[in-house]
């Protein structure tokens, strides 16, 4: 045999190994993320997990992938999707001061309005800074009340298909007017009647006299604008959400998304208008129920190819991806995070959204710029350390794949 004919045999033979070595060690990997998810106590019949490639969308792994699992705070990573993209990460939600009546000379005669808008920031200083722009208006009376108006949402104060302990323990009541997070030494169940009652005593302090109460309400369509207050943009509140897994912020923000651009503040306003958005994306949407903003809803179900297939959207957008990434909880340094994979290669390598109820456990995000995986893992109940173990195992053998 020439030695030209067997430079070519060895080249050909070289080009056939390579892909049954690629093979080979895909198998390997398969076999250890499989492995990975084992866990004692934790059904494979109710674990669903995917791997893919960032940059290619390939599908590196999966186990029941397209199996409909209640997703606990992984519902978050939709509801972030909708508030950067139909509200946008510079919006900011307003709470605002309105007269209904007229003023004459230092009095307002008629009744001033606090309109909330939801913010879920809303905060006693605030209130004072209300109050303040109200006196410098030059009003130093107020012939009528204070009037708390929560109407921009509905009137519900939680989730469909929430446990009757979530209520004022799991998030406090919802409102679209709500100071301090409905807290003043304890939980408030009227929180648009609190706020009221509280800025009335910030006006007094202020200078200005209110001869009335604080009652709620829904303002006139013609009352006068005059004072305002922000929130910090949507970018910031979608990051404490996201690392602190804030069921109360999610819940606002669905039913902002409901307000400003569906059919009115409520749960499937938000979540219509969520569908529409995600349908556009192109994200696989077969299984998926949402129901609520925060996952806290027995009813909420969502697919792990469904959740890595939104992350990847969200990264592959350069609109969107420093948010993203910016949001998630950096494995062993923060959020919800900040206790797991403190060593290892997944430390400060991977950033993941957390989710965790008493019938499921989730992790889903990015391991470097390698790849995105979800993983879901449901129980009546679920056994929540053995489960975190398994994911953390996972995240760990893709992490040292991701740094070769």
């Amino acid at each position: 045999m020439s030695r030209v004919l067997r430079l070519a045999i060895a080249g050909l033979l070289a080009l056939l190994l390579v892909p049954a070595a690629q093979a080979g060690g895909a198998s390997v990997l398969q076999h250890e993320l499989a492995e990975a998810l084992v866990a004692p106590g934790v059904s494979p019949d109710e674990t669903g997990a995917i791997v893919l490639d960032l940059a290619t969308g390939r599908v590196v792994f999966a186990q029941n992938a397209e199996l409909p699992l209640l997703p606990a705070s992984n519902e978050k990573l939709a509801t972030t999707y909708a508030a950067l993209t139909a509200l946008g990460p510079a919006f900011r939600i307003e709470t605002d001061v309105l007269g209904d009546g007229t003023q004459s000379g230092t009095t307002w005669q008629g009744d001033l309005v606090l309109k909330g808008y939801g913010d879920p920031t809303l905060s006693s200083a605030d209130l004072k800074s209300l109050a303040r722009q109200v006196a410098a208006d030059g009003i130093g009376q107020v012939s009528g009340g204070v009037l708390g108006d929560e109407s921009w949402f509905d009137a519900r104060r939680t989730g469909a298909g929430w446990k009757p302990n979530f209520y004022l323990h799991e998030s406090p009541a919802l409102s679209a007017l709500i100071v301090n997070r409905g807290w003043d030494g304890r939980e408030e169940t009227q929180p648009a009647l609190y706020a009221a009652q509280l800025f009335r005593k910030d006006l007094v302090a202020a200078g200005v006299a209110v001869s009335g109460a604080a009652f709620t309400g829904v303002a006139a369509a013609h009352a006068a604008s005059l004072a305002a207050v922000e929130s910090p943009p949507v970018a910031s509140l979608v990051r404490f959400m996201d690392t602190q897994s804030d069921n109360f912020t999610a819940e606002m923000l669905m039913k902002e998304v409901g307000a400003v651009q569906g059919s009115g503040g409520t749960d499937p306003a938000g979540i219509g208008e969520t569908r529409q958005l995600l349908a556009a994306a192109r994200i696989p949407l077969g299984g998926v129920h949402m129901v609520d903003g925060s996952g806290l809803s027995l009813d909420d179900r969502w697919t792990p190819v469904g959740l890595a297939r939104l992350l990847r959207a969200m990264w592959l957008d350069p609109d969107l991806r420093s948010y993203i990434v910016g949001s998630l909880p950096l494995a062993g340094a923060n959020g919800t995070l900040w206790y797991r994979m403190r060593r290892g290669p997944a430390h400060r390598f991977v950033r993941a959204k957390t989710g965790t109820t008493d019938n499921s456990s989730a992790l889903s995000g990015f391991v470097g710029n390698r790849y995105v995986f979800s993983i879901v893992e449901n129980g009546y109940p679920v056994r929540t350390p053995q489960a975190e173990a398994s994911q953390n195992r996972f995240a760990q053998v893709l992490a040292a794949i991701a740094k070769r």
